[in-house]
C-alpha cells in the first residue's frame, strides 16, 4: 500500500531532512576540540563487582545458521536464575571490550560508527545468582559491575517505565541501553543521532544470537517513557538518554548453560 502522505512534514522527516551531509558543518573533531572519554566513571562510593572473566566461560557449541533461524522474540520465562557466568557472557557479547586504543578508541564485540561506541549498559537485575534485585551499571573497560541501588521493587517501576509491558517484571535481567551523545556526535555532528539507532540495532541482535546459546530468549523494548526512564537512571535524558531496551530470561525445556571454567583444552 501506498505512503498515503509521502510528503509529510512532521518531526522524522524534519529530522530526516536536517541530518543530510550537506546541512553538517564541521564536526568538533575537525576543530579539533578534544574527544569525550571512552566510558562514564563509576560512581564514587559505590560497590563495583567482578564479574566472570569471558575467557574462563564455556558456553554450549550451537551453529550461527541455528542461532538464526531459532532467533524469536520471548516474552515467557521459566522460574530459573541466570547464573553469574550466563550474565558475564551476554554483557562480553553486547559491549564487550577486546582492545584500548589508548584514549582514542574502543574495539568492541559490536560495530560501531568510528568505534566511538556512545553506549552504557544499565541493568534491571530480577533474578541473577549471588546478585541483589535493583539497578546496576556496566563497566566494559574492565569488564565489571556497579551497583547503582538495590531496590527489590524497581521491577515495577521500570515494567511501568516500558508502558506497562508487565513480562519485564518476570524477566531474570532486562538490559537498558543509554546515548552518551557527545560521544558520537564529537565525530559526526547531528549525523551522530542517525549512528546511535542503527548501532542499537547491533547490540540488541548480538544480544538475541548469544542467548540462544545458552538457552535463554530475548524481547527487544523500544517502547518506553523517556522521562520515566531517565528518572529511574539517574541521567538528564539531553545529553544523556535512553535508546533501547531488552529483558532476558530463561526459555523453557531449554538446556543451554554457560559455566565458569576454562576453555582451553
Amino acid at each position: 500500500m501506498p505512503d498515503p502522505n509521502p510528503h509529510s512534514s512532521g518531526a522524522g522527516q524534519e529530522f530526516m531532512e536536517q541530518t543530510k551531509y550537506r546541512h553538517l558543518g564541521r564536526s568538533d573533531q575537525e576543530k579539533g576540540i578534544p574527544q569525550p572519554p571512552l566510558e562514564l566513571p563509576p560512581v564514587p562510593g559505590l560497590p563495583i563487582i567482578d564479574l566472570v572473566n569471558p575467557r574462563d566461560i564455556t558456553v554450549p557449541l550451537l551453529d550461527i545458521r541455528t542461532a538464526i533461524e531459532r532467533r524469536r522474540s520471548v516474552r515467557s520465562y521459566e522460574r530459573e536464575p541466570i547464573c553469574p557466568a550466563e550474565l558475564s557472557f551476554l554483557l562480553w557479547c553486547t559491549q564487550g571490550v577486546w582492545y584500548i586504543y589508548g584514549t582514542a578508541a574502543t574495539f568492541r564485540t559490536v560495530p560501531s560508527a568510528g568505534a566511538r561506541h556512545a553506549f552504557e549498559t544499565y541493568l534491571l537485575i530480577n533474578d541473577v545468582d549471588g546478585f541483589e534485585p535493583g539497578l546496576y551499571r556496566y563497566l566494559a573497560l574492565s569488564h565489571q559491575l556497579q551497583q547503582i541501588r538495590a531496590d527489590p521493587d524497581l521491577h515495577i517501576k521500570i515494567a511501568h517505565g516500558f508502558m506497562d509491558q508487565d513480562f519485564v517484571m518476570r524477566c531474570g535481567v532486562a538490559f537498558l541501553w543509554t546515548a552518551v551523545r557527545y560521544r558520537m556526535t564529537w565525530r559526526y555532528g547531528e549525523r551522530g543521532y542517525r549512528d546511535l539507532h542503527l548501532d542499537a540495532g547491533h547490540v540488541c541482535q548480538n544480544l538475541y544470537l548469544a542467548a540462544e546459546a545458552i538457552g535463554c530468549g530475548v524481547c527487544a523494548l523500544a517502547a518506553f517513557d523517556d522521562d520515566i526512564m531517565a528518572g529511574i537512571l539517574g541521567i538528564d535524558g539531553i545529553s544523556h538518554f535512553m535508546v533501547y531496551g531488552a529483558a532476558v530470561g530463561k526459555r523453557a525445556g531449554e538446556q543451554g548453560r554457560a559455566d565458569q571454567g576454562t576453555n582451553e583444552k
